[in-house]
């Protein structure tokens, strides 16, 4: 990128700056010994074209919309349209949840993105003893197809782009909103959005899986020969790197576990005989932002370049859009504090300020209050607002890639490249994904991270404002909190009773008989799930038909 004797003046010139610097120090000692970023690589002093000397523009940066995609992924990125605000909602019945939404479309949110309860995300009925304590409480409840009609009525789905965060029973919540698709007279080719449908992260990070391993892998691939062949604007996964990074991995881990993810299930998809040219073109990624700003950019530049080579290389994919690492952004949710709460207002515009200038294709900003309890519609306008104001008054959003070249933020991208794929490499001899987190690997490693995070707040090592320093007495009692209403459980059982007593029972049985038979053999199980919502069969009656083939997942003890 310079020539020779330019890098040899500059090598000189900081020799002389070195010089000045321990005159410095030893007048006004720096803060810190060690400077390192969250992943623990050292954060230097001055970063200079020397840390950058062996860049190659064309090869390394490139163009945007053109390989490697260090750039972004679209020729014009924001200069065409914004990312999409998205945010995250759902919670008690489908009929509040419906509410939000339409709330959140007037102020001008431009997808939906829903978030199921705990019940939903793991195969059980708010009837079931299983679920009892937590029917509608990290989300909406959703028991049958009737629910989901509730959830999206007035909301025209061939407008809307819904994105589900759902996992284990992705296969049902999908089918559920084709069929509801369906009577709205909205064909299932014609509807966009994504489901989550990420279930190696699960047994890494966030403990919502059903079945084990291999058959879950199975329905994973079933669902992408399903979208590939009837649902072209649909992307059937969203590789999550947000909960590896929420349970406390650093941006390196988050990086490389979830591409190691995909590899995983690129490889999977391809060994049951589908073209990573086709359904390469609808993968999708979530990515995290947290609160360094510098190295939160690098991360997503170095992922989409990795990504682009992976495929590329690794998978001999042709076809350029194949190539793509699109993703969605969430920020950290763990990163905000329920003391002084209104500073989460501050990191969250930090952290999807890193995300819009890291080149995101959708955003969903967290409201300040969600250390405390659900959102209120004050907080969640004020994150919706956070996103408004970056993309119509920042000016952030009028050049593409406006840190590209910065000798910092070119150097970290390619620091966390080539420390990601080192891990790679390492999951690679383990002998994939699959097998390392069967091992426990990816676990430890995370787990190990989490504990060095907490242990330097402790010691007062890392600041976190309001927290373990600039304290304040405050009364947190006193805060609005929004609360879920203790009766909704008893109202969902009595919605589901008369539901059950109203459809037609013989035919459910005949339906849930014919997703286990699909389950025994070879077919795609994604017909014979659509078959049986559309008989008012229960996410809880047809997680339990696929229980009964697959069994269930015990988790591995990590010592």
């Amino acid at each position: 990128m310079f020539e020779k004797e330019k890098l040899e003046k500059i090598k000189q010139g900081m020799e002389k700056y070195q010089q000045n610097v321990e005159k410095a120090v030893q007048r006004f000692p720096e803060r810190k010994e060690k400077f390192t970023s969250t992943s623990g690589y050292e954060i230097k002093r001055l970063y200079t074209p020397l840390d950058i000397a062996d860049l190659d523009y064309e090869k390394d940066l490139g163009f945007p919309g053109m390989f490697p995609y260090t750039r972004g992924v679209q020729p014009t990125m924001y200069r065409a349209r914004f990312w999409t605000m998205r945010q995250y909602a759902g919670f008690g019945t489908a009929e509040e949840s419906n509410k939000r939404y339409k709330y959140l479309l007037e102020q001008g949110q431009m997808g939906l993105s829903v978030a199921f309860d705990l019940p939903t995300q793991i195969g059980y009925d708010s009837d079931d003893p299983m679920a009892e304590g937590e029917v509608g409480k990290v989300g909406v409840a959703i028991d049958s197809l009737e629910d989901m009609e509730v959830l999206f009525d007035g909301i025209p789905l061939d407008k809307v782009s819904t994105s589900m965060t759902i996992n284990s029973t992705a296969a049902i919540l999908l089918a559920m909103y084709i069929a509801v698709a369906e009577k709205q007279g909205v064909p299932m080719e014609k509807l966009s959005g994504t489901i989550q449908n990420d279930i190696l992260k699960e047994y890494i990070a966030r403990g919502t899986y059903i079945f084990p391993p291999q058959p879950s892998m199975r329905i994973i691939t079933d669902i992408f020969d399903f979208c590939s062949k009837n649902m072209p604007k649909w992307n059937p996964i969203s590789i999550s790197g947000y909960h590896i990074r929420e349970a406390g991995s650093t941006a390196v881990q988050e990086v490389a576990f979830t591409l190691a993810d995909a590899i995983a299930y690129v490889e999977a998809a391809i060994k049951a005989g589908l073209d990573p040219n086709v359904f390469g073109q609808r993968l999708s990624f979530f990515f995290a932002a947290h609160n360094n700003f510098l190295e939160e950019i690098a991360k997503f530049r170095a992922a989409r370049r990795l990504w682009a080579k992976i495929m590329k290389e690794r998978f001999n994919v042709t076809n350029p859009k194949a190539m793509l690492l699109r993703f969605h952004t969430q920020t950290g949710g763990s990163t905000l504090t329920a003391q002084q709460p209104m500073n989460n207002i501050v990191r969250v515009t930090i952290q999807a300020l890193a995300a819009v200038l890291g080149g995101t294709q959708s955003l969903h900003t967290n409201s300040y209050d969600e250390a405390l309890g659900l959102p209120t519609e004050e907080s969640v306008r004020i994150a919706l607002r956070t996103q408004q104001i970056i993309a119509y008054e920042s000016g952030v959003a009028d050049t593409i890639d406006p840190f590209a070249g910065s000798y910092a933020i070119e150097a970290m991208t390619s620091e966390i490249e080539k420390k990601a794929m080192e891990y790679i490499e390492k999951i690679d001899q383990m002998g994939g994904m699959v097998k390392a987190i069967e091992m426990g690997y990816i676990q430890k490693e995370i787990h190990e991270s989490a504990y060095k995070v907490q242990l330097a707040i402790e010691n007062g090592e890392d600041i976190i404002v309001g927290v373990n320093k600039f304290q304040i007495e405050e009364d947190l009692s006193q805060k609005e909190v929004l609360k879920v209403d203790p009766e909704l459980e008893e109202k969902q059982k009595q919605k589901l009773k008369k539901l059950k007593e109203k459809r037609d029972n013989e035919k459910v049985k005949k339906v849930l008989n014919n997703v286990k038979k699909a389950a025994s053999s070879d077919e795609n199980l994604m017909p014979y799930i659509l078959e049986a919502v559309k008989a008012y069969a229960t996410v809880g009656e047809i997680s339990n038909a696929l229980r009964e083939v697959f069994g269930e997942y015990t988790e591995t003890i990590i010592i």
